[in-house]
């Protein structure tokens, strides 16, 4: 997580760079693992997985607000899934991280961008680093900034901005819309806000909202927004719905890829047998306008094994104060438990595995828990399931592969050990996470499901898929 400091000092980078400075039926675009250099160890690996995912729910449950925009994103890298969009004229494509928790859209921008620790590799000292190609408004003849009197400055701003140099009369004010500065677990970006020509595969969005960012910290690439507000892609484009299907993360790092399927039609979908539940809101909105962004589901119980999970409701739906409830958030890559859920599903866990060793060490380098021991001497190994179940009937049963992953120790790979990946608040010394959704369905947990996310009828669709590709 970066420091206060971090965030000072981008703001002065941002202001020193300020200084120098259109519907469709359906459309298919390729999604893809978002490619970075891997750590050399898995263990590594996990341990940064689980630090990210934590991060991110920090975020989630306590977005931050400031006087300019605030929306929950969080960086990933590894474990993240990409998109590319075609913005200008003529075009410019970049890659974007697909984020459902979120609901701005944004770009590197500029010839001046600036961009703090942005590789994934930096924390590991890997002196490979990935290049940042950024978006150059001055080659795009449909480059707009965007005006303070647009209604639409007042989407990002979430208020009535106030333009003090115009008259709400006025025609020709040429006050821009406010600079926006986005906060979240890790890290920044700024920038300024243009209205741009959006180039799909069969379609042209003109006056599509996005952000100049002209700097970062902690930011591998853009982010596109696919969450519930107005300055979503979804909204923006008036889709009807949206669909993906993630590749496992086996096939990290080549080049495969499945569909992000955008459709604005109201036909029903055709021969793919999907599971629904209905979206619910979070009732505690005034003063969390970021709870509106998220994809609450209702989730009714948890079951390990069979085995029915005792949780408290007051966790799997949605509080009057605003606490609890389920997200879907493609964001994060390992699930997120509030401690009391975590507790109860683990304990489970630990007590259908008991033939099991424990890895108590493996535990302390990954951030997960319970590891188990499964090296190659072992002649068996038996894991439960985890199965969520969903209000209407809807049930997510999760295969092994989306619930553990593999451990090794050593570069030999020896002493093999699995993981559960689903993190909590207070592993490690970590604060406890107070408010916001008491669980978040991360991408990990997705693999290999094919989901729809159903905005005319307001409900999560999914089905589990023998491969993505």
């Amino acid at each position: 997580m970066a420091a206060s400091s971090s965030s000072s000092c981008s703001l002065l980078c941002f202001l020193s760079l300020l200084s120098l400075l259109t519907l469709i039926s359906s459309t298919t675009i390729p999604i893809s693992h978002f490619h970075k250099y891997p750590l050399p160890l898995p263990y590594q690996n996990l341990n940064y997985l689980a630090s990210s995912s934590l991060t991110r729910a920090h975020h989630l449950k306590n977005p931050q607000t400031t006087k300019t925009t605030t929306t929950p994103i969080f960086s990933h890298s590894y474990g993240a899934y990409s998109i590319s969009l075609s913005f200008g004229t003529p075009s410019q494509t970049l890659p974007f991280l697909l984020d459902t928790g979120s609901d701005f859209t944004w770009f590197p921008c500029t010839h001046h961008y600036r961009c703090d620790n942005c590789s994934f590799s930096s924390s590991t000292k890997n002196p490979h680093q990935s290049p940042i190609l950024p978006f150059i408004p001055k080659l795009s003849s449909s480059s707009k900034i965007l005006g303070c009197l647009n209604p639409k400055c007042s989407w990002i701003h979430r208020s009535n901005t106030q333009c003090s140099d115009c008259k709400q009369s006025s025609n020709n004010c040429t006050q821009i819309c406010p600079p926006y500065l986005i906060l979240y677990g890790s890290g920044s970006t700024g920038g300024i806000t243009l209205s741009e020509t959006l180039n799909l595969p069969n379609n042209t969005v003109h006056d599509f909202l996005v952000g100049c960012s002209v700097f970062s910290s902690f930011q591998p690439a853009g982010i596109v927004g696919f969450g519930r507000g107005l300055l979503s892609l979804p909204s923006q484009l008036g889709l009807s719905k949206f669909s993906f299907c993630f590749l496992s993360h086996h096939l990290d790092e080549t080049t495969a890829n499945s569909s992000l399927v955008l459709d604005n039609s109201s036909k029903k979908s055709q021969g793919l047998s999907l599971s629904y539940t209905d979206f619910v809101k979070n009732p505690k909105l005034a003063d969390k306008p970021a709870f509106s962004v998220y994809y609450y589901v209702a989730l009714r119980h948890i079951s390990v094994g069979g085995q029915r999970v005792k949780v408290p409701y007051r966790y799997l739906s949605p509080q009057l104060d605003g606490s609890g409830g389920t997200i879907v958030d493609s964001g994060t890559t390992f699930t997120f438990m509030s401690r009391e859920v975590f507790e109860l599903v683990a304990a489970e866990f630990r007590r259908q595995v008991k033939k099991q060793v424990r890895a108590v060490g493996v535990e302390a380098m990954t951030g997960l828990r319970p590891c188990f021991n499964v090296s190659k001497e072992m002649k068996t190994v038996s894991f439960p399931e985890l199965r969520f179940h969903f209000k209407g009937g809807a049930e997510m049963a999760l295969p092994l592969e989306n619930i553990f992953a593999m451990a090794w120790e050593d570069e030999k790979r020896s002493g093999g050990v699995v993981c559960l990946t689903v993190v909590t608040d207070g592993v490690a010394g970590e604060r406890d996470l107070v408010g916001g959704p008491s669980i978040i369905l991360g991408n990990f947990q997705m693999q290999n499901f094919h989901v729809e996310f159903d905005l005319r009828n307001d409900r999560f669709g999914f089905r589990r898929q023998q491969s993505c590709n």
